[in-house]
């Protein structure tokens, strides 16, 4: 399946959180344009198994265990990917972790808001500081982080929603730090995506259903709409851009559409 002529033909590829959802989705969206992607996930026979999904069919895709909390996990990682593939092209941060909020803000634990930034935030730092050098030896080196709509604006989920938001923040000062070594940074932020995280709450396909009348466009996202967005950022359709976070999220944050729902009335 993969081609000569792929916009990610020879490209070295780390993805973190890779094993499903969005980070499944993009690892597939580059290995379907020729990359070689490192599926790396702190559940690594699950990332083994989305990388043989991919292998079986004709793409070039490895698994690995990463912990993005440990350091020692993501300098191995990036050390695999580089022996592997020969460079490490595109580094994409899509490993988060999300804890459900108390009732009452008073009543959030340390340990929760804490988890929250140190996968998030401070995941996505510990491996943009390991891939950099990597990243700007091969000349056309990008990173791309998965943030949020909960950094835009509120959504609930304070730790998570303010992790967000910070690596939109490190998203503009490291792309200031890199670009002169090469390097471009962006963000993309989505809304809502239909994922396995969904599936697996009680209510998550009620959830879904609810939601989706707040989008313009009329639905949620898939994991395939922000895998389009990662490729486009990573890739040199998008060689002026960096420092930027692109939304993605069917037009919920530039529509407020109980508002709307609100003036025109219940007969509406």
């Amino acid at each position: 399946m993969t081609t000569d002529t792929g916009r990610f033909a020879g490209y070295g590829i780390l993805i973190t959180g890779a094993a499903r959802g969005i980070g499944a989705a993009t690892a597939l969206r580059f290995a379907r344009e020729g990359a070689r992607v490192l599926v790396a996930d702190v559940d690594g026979a699950e990332a083994g198994r989305t990388a043989s999904a991919l292998r079986e069919r004709g793409l070039s895709a490895e698994g690995i265990t990463c912990d993005v909390a440990e350091r020692t996990s993501v300098e191995a990682a990036v050390a695999h990917a580089v022996d592997t593939f020969g460079s490490l092209d595109v580094l994409v941060n899509n490993a988060a972790h999300c804890t459900p909020e108390a009732p009452l803000f008073e009543d959030e634990p340390d340990q929760a808001w804490a988890r929250d930034l140190d996968i998030t935030l401070t995941g996505a730092y510990r491996c943009c500081r390991a891939a950099l050098p990597h990243l700007a030896a091969g000349g056309r080196g990008a990173v791309v982080t998965i943030g949020s709509v909960n950094g835009i604006q509120d959504f609930g989920n304070h730790g998570y929603s303010a992790a967000k938001a910070g690596l939109a923040s490190l998203t503009r000062t490291l792309a200031g730090h890199a670009g002169p070594r090469g390097v471009r940074v962006n963000l993309v932020a989505p809304g809502t995506v239909r994922t396995r995280a969904w599936e697996g709450r009680a209510d998550g396909l009620a959830a879904l259903a609810a939601v989706r009348g707040l989008y313009p466009l009329g639905r949620v996202g898939e994991p395939e709409d922000i895998a389009a967005a990662v490729a486009f950022l990573a890739s040199r359709d998008a060689s002026w851009i960096t420092g930027t976070t692109l939304v993605v999220d069917g037009g919920v944050t530039a529509v407020n559409s109980g508002f709307r729902q609100a003036l025109a009335g219940p007969e509406s």
